[in-house]
């Protein structure tokens, strides 16, 4: 069986790294998996990026141009919003890969529009990392639900009108992904939610197969050692924050984490926490504690220390599907503590190996984190199990291999 994961990036962004692993995990348990990506930044040999100087020429305007419509709406959200009608990445360039099932994961910023896959006639397998398979442009919805019908009245393009662009572009997505042989899989049983109550998909087989990690790389280290190596205390509690553009990006909740930390200041301890931002080399946080910037680190072993750094893990994310972060946290047995949305109640047990607060309660996260950091339970032991117990890489990579063996059995059936 040899299969084709689509992907915009190989190992830059969430989403990226996570299709990159799961390529990692097919081809350890003998699945002949190729990966083709528009932005290529690994040295892996079965990583296709563009080759010829007019693939990378297309690949250097691809994303302006599929963002040119956006123009018009001149008060949207900053928030990422992508169309996918740029032509971008052609078919034959897929077949040449000869797969016999092709898995979709981010295919934005003008890489392979959605209408190029119906001349594939293969099986789609289609991972999604957000929402915006179903919407019709944003990544999250913020609340908004007119995804459930056809979109329209955008409150991300600050669109007053029904026919606008987030619903021509939702009308062209539905009509392509009817008529094309389409399974889908989330990593979240709350973005397989979403996604059967979307009129989009609704209709579609949805499957739950979490994301996967390598927890030979990400695992607990000694924790003095590593503070020492990175000049951090060593009898202060540490709380870490981290993300893509930890201090910009609004939707992981970096505001509430400044309020978060302001209410911890008047919690008891007996030595006061400093907290560690991964994600950024500097920032303004507004925090009545010491902090401590580590910078963006890309590679996989200098993300393993960094989390044994610490005592706490804190996601204040708005919204979000099956945070990387949060599973390379407690695989590193670093308990976390988030607000119980998204699929943080499938990766946190409230109470056993973590916290989850209500909601944008700060109060109540504040809470959390003065209970991890004063519990007498083992945290970081039960949060490493629950990472050993549901995502292990093989794991994942063996149920994506039983799915394809089943969708290309019934096809040959047909």
């Amino acid at each position: 069986m040899k299969t084709t994961l689509l992907s915009t990036y190989d190992i830059s962004g969430g989403a990226a790294r996570a299709a990159y692993r799961l390529h990692q995990g097919l081809q350890e348990i003998e699945v002949d998996s190729t990966m083709l990506v528009q932005n290529r930044n690994s040295d892996d040999r079965s990583v296709i990026g563009p080759h010829s100087k007019a693939e990378k020429i297309i690949t250097f305007l691809s994303h302006d141009i599929d963002r040119l419509p956006l123009a018009l709406y001149r008060k949207r959200s900053p928030n990422m919003y992508t169309l996918n009608w740029f032509p971008g990445q052609k078919t034959n360039t897929i077949l040449r890969q000869n797969p016999d099932i092709v898995n979709l994961h981010w295919i934005g910023g003008g890489f392979s529009n959605l209408g190029n896959l119906r001349k594939l006639k293969r099986p789609i397998v289609w991972t999604m990392h957000d929402m915006w398979a179903f919407t019709g442009g944003c990544h999250y919805t913020e609340g908004c639900d007119r995804y459930l019908k056809n979109c329209g009245k955008c409150p991300q393009l600050s669109s007053r009108k029904n026919a606008d662009l987030s619903r021509w572009n939702w009308n062209r997505k539905h009509k392509i992904l009817q008529e094309l042989d389409l399974t889908i899989v989330t990593p979240s049983q709350w973005l397989a939610n979403c996604s059967r109550s979307s009129s989009m998909l609704g209709n579609m087989r949805t499957e739950v197969i979490p994301y996967g990690i390598d927890l030979k790389t990400y695992q607990p280290h000694d924790r003095n050692f590593v503070r020492k190596a990175l000049k951090l205390p060593i009898n202060k509690p540490l709380i870490l924050f981290g993300a893509s553009s930890a201090m910009k990006d609004k939707r992981k909740g970096v505001y509430f984490l400044e309020e978060i930390l302001q209410r911890l200041e008047t919690f008891e301890f007996k030595e006061q926490p400093e907290v560690l931002i991964l994600g950024a080399s500097y920032g303004d946080l507004n925090c009545p504690f010491p902090v401590h910037y580590l910078g963006t680190l890309q590679d996989d072993i200098s993300l393993s220390l960094a989390y044994s750094c610490a005592d706490v893990f804190v996601a204040p994310s708005l919204e979000d599907n099956l945070p990387n972060t949060v599973i390379e946290a407690i695989a590193c047995g670093v308990p976390c503590v988030a607000f119980r949305i998204g699929g943080m109640p499938d990766l946190i047990s409230h109470g056993y190996s973590g916290y989850l607060a209500s909601p944008f309660d700060v109060v109540d996260f504040a809470q959390g984190i003065h209970w991890v950091l004063t519990a007498t339970e083992p945290l970081g032991r039960r949060s490493r199990q629950i990472a050993e117990e549901r995502y292990e890489l093989v794991r994942q990579a063996q149920a994506y291999r039983s799915l394809f063996e089943e969708l290309l059995e019934n096809k040959s059936v047909k």
